[in-house]
């Protein structure tokens, strides 16, 4: 589904990617380990087409990214990539279901459509109870529960998770962990997980380690 060849990307004298090849399939989950300063936050953020590569190529079902304008990457992130960050990201002023239907809204969908898919997806999240309540007046989990249901909303190929347990305590990130995988055995929802967590990173199909830029052996896990 996502192929990723001879990646590389420099930040002035830095070479911070070195010739990076990875190819995830539709339906896995991968984690993404290695030191901090390895690169990993870097490379999820050119297959999240966020950033470009200076070299190298990344595409989704044979699409090259690297041939699309911002505009044209723009519409393809919102309608195919969902993202979960280490701090949710939620937008304070709004209700936890706007939070969730504004993917949706920006991708152009009605409000009704946009709110009815956010609902549906706060339901199976466990979160119906919660609809109008604003981010502050949510405990961490159901933040980053939220922040699962956002990325979902437009039935993207793929979630790109960037350190998403990192505040949570341990069995808000046990909840959190076993909701990935119950994601991928119930819709097929392809995962790309960068992670410091080894219990979250032992339980991936794939852990592939990062050093200096590029992958170190890659573990075939379970």
């Amino acid at each position: 589904m996502i192929e990723a060849k001879n990646i590389v990307k420099n930040y002035g004298s830095l070479q911070v990617l070195r010739g990076v090849d990875v190819s995830i399939a539709q339906g896995e989950v991968v984690s993404i380990v290695g030191p901090s300063g390895a690169g990993k936050t870097t490379l999820l953020q050119i297959l999240g087409t966020l950033d470009r590569p200076d070299r190298g190529t990344v595409t989704y079902d044979g699409t090259d990214m690297t041939r699309m304008s911002d505009n044209e990457l723009a519409r393809f992130r919102n309608k195919n990539i969902g993202f979960v960050f280490q701090f949710h990201q939620l937008l304070p002023e709004f209700t936890t279901l706007e939070n969730v239907a504004i993917p949706a809204l920006i991708g152009g969908e009605s409000r009704e459509t946009a709110y009815r898919r956010a609902q549906e997806l706060l339901d199976y999240l466990g979160l119906a109870a919660r609809l109008d309540h604003k981010p502050a007046q949510l405990s961490g989990g159901e933040r980053q529960r939220v922040a699962v249901a956002r990325a979902l909303v437009n039935k993207p190929k793929v979630i790109l998770a960037d350190e998403p347990s990192g505040s949570l305590d341990t069995a808000n990130k046990q909840e959190l962990h076993q909701l990935f995988f119950k994601l991928r055995d119930e819709m097929q929802q392809t995962f790309v997980i960068v992670t410091h967590d080894e219990a979250l990173a032992s339980q991936a199909d794939r852990t592939l380690r990062m050093k200096d830029g590029n992958f170190e052996n890659i573990s075939i896990v379970g």
